[in-house]
């Protein structure tokens, strides 16, 4: 599974050159990345589009739309507290979907995993501009979830390149970003940054 997820909001996806970043992203990931259209507001037949043009990219999940990812042949859906339970998403899905659900401590994620996801996203873990009034859970909530979760876990939440390291080595398997990549100068570029930062990382705690 990728260590690298790239997480959209409505008002990236509503962005008529949406599709074109994504794309960038994805070749520059070269097959490393995941990415989540996540749009709670965005119109069904919009995000069914998209998710349609982006399916040959690779790993593409859609947040809570089981019906879309469906429809379009994704690879999986992510899953909130607000979504149908893991436990029924996945007899719809079937074995082979990639699963992944959103948590926001450890007993939330263990349960998770309990149902049947492949990985979860914890967060926020830092400050982050798309949950400003969140407190960050900080890496002493990542060691917890790390500790009774038996899936991979990925922090999500503020994790900038700098950040991956300390991440990684509170137990995450990887993260999750939005405004890393999507307000950066050059999506690509920060794509490359991010995934030299977990290369980095792995190889360290291999020679630690």
């Amino acid at each position: 599974m990728a260590r690298l997820h790239v997480v959209t909001d409505d008002g990236v996806l509503a962005a008529p050159d949406f599709p074109a970043r994504a794309r960038r992203v994805m070749a520059a990931a070269d097959g490393r990345a995941a990415l989540h259209l996540r749009g709670h507001a965005t119109p069904v037949r919009r995000l069914l589009a998209l998710t349609e043009a982006l399916v040959d990219t690779g790993a593409v999940l859609v947040n809570d739309r089981l019906d879309v990812a469906l429809a379009a042949g994704a690879a999986g859906v992510q899953l909130g507290r607000r979504g149908v339970p893991v436990a029924a998403a996945r007899r719809v899905l079937g074995a082979a979907a990639l699963l992944g659900y959103s948590a926001h401590g450890p007993a939330e994620a263990a349960d998770a995993a309990g149902q049947g996801t492949d990985f979860v996203l914890l967060g926020t873990i830092y400050g982050s501009a798309s949950h400003p009034g969140a407190t960050p859970a900080g890496a002493a909530a990542l060691r917890a979830a790390v500790e009774v979760c038996p899936v991979p876990v990925l922090a999500i939440g503020g994790v900038t390149p700098e950040r991956v390291a300390p991440v990684l080595a509170a137990g995450a398997y990887g993260v999750a970003v939005l405004g890393g990549v999507w307000a950066a100068l050059d999506e690509a570029y920060a794509v490359r940054a991010y995934l030299a930062a977990l290369n980095d990382a792995l190889e360290e705690e291999g020679s630690g």
